[in-house]
């Protein structure tokens, strides 16, 4: 399974699971849908899946139109999302599992950004490989999504759910939000010498207009301070010693960042 990562509006990332032996394709969020015919159109491939992890138009904005040029396309959603993703056909929870090429996709109900949010992880097809995790806005490079349907509680259990997963776990994540992210991480946890050199790294990669996205699981639990919650230096940031209240207040601070 190639994962494809396609640009899309002003700094939205959809993801084309390409299986080249089969020639078929999977579509994780597809914002809009003509970048991803264009490039289904260069593969010479066809649409057989569409991976949305939620309901919001700059994940499903493209559905409708794809379903048009590959009418047999089955589209997968969160069961709480029936009714808001155009569509779906596969309502999904937690524990669920999904397939596409040679991999099986552990499915992750991870509400907060909304009620009705969904990862999906694909385990490794190899024992040396690395897996794959499609987060859509609940975790971002650097960062986490807003809290618009769901509270803080919800979000720490989410995001511990994906933080259990193994360093080596490529996070994919729908927004190019990176450096952002990594100059609010740094006003409150200014002395983490991993953060600081990642925000050099990303800042260079900005510059050339290179893109900061997958990053590694295990980087983001060393500089992401929306996974570090636990921490003593975080907590001293936001005077708290509760975990929840710690990321409730980090979530606030960066909503007016």
């Amino acid at each position: 399974m190639q994962v494809i990562r396609i640009a899309a509006l002003s700094d939205n990332y959809i993801f084309l699971l390409y299986d080249e032996e089969r020639n078929i394709a999977a579509v994780v969020d597809p914002a809009e849908a003509e970048p991803v015919l264009k490039k289904l159109e260069q593969l010479q491939a066809e649409l057989v899946t569409i991976f949305n992890t939620h309901h919001h138009h700059d994940h499903v904005g493209g559905n409708k139109q794809l379903i048009q040029k590959f009418p047999q396309v089955t589209v997968y959603g969160g069961c709480e999302d029936k009714g808001r993703i155009p569509g779906q056909q596969v309502f999904l929870q937690q524990g669920d599992r999904v397939n596409f090429a040679d991999r099986v996709g552990f499915v992750f109900f991870v509400p907060g950004h909304t009620r009705g949010h969904i990862a999906y992880y694909f385990h490794p097809s190899q024992p040396d490989e690395t897996g794959d995790l499609f987060c859509g806005d609940t975790l971002f490079a650097g960062g986490c999504g807003r809290l618009f349907e769901g509270t803080p509680t919800q979000m720490v259990d989410s995001l511990s759910k994906l933080r259990s997963l193994p360093d080596n776990t490529r996070v994919w994540c729908a927004h190019e939000y990176t450096q952002k992210n990594l100059q609010f991480a740094l006003t409150v946890d200014g002395d983490n010498t991993d953060l600081q050199s990642r925000y050099d790294e990303v800042k260079a990669s900005r510059s050339r207009q290179e893109a900061t996205v997958p990053s590694l699981l295990g980087v983001e639990k060393r500089t992401n301070p929306f996974l570090r919650w636990d921490q003593p230096t975080l907590q001293s940031a936001v005077n708290s010693r509760e975990p929840v209240q710690t990321f409730a207040r980090l979530r606030g601070m960066k909503d007016t960042f």
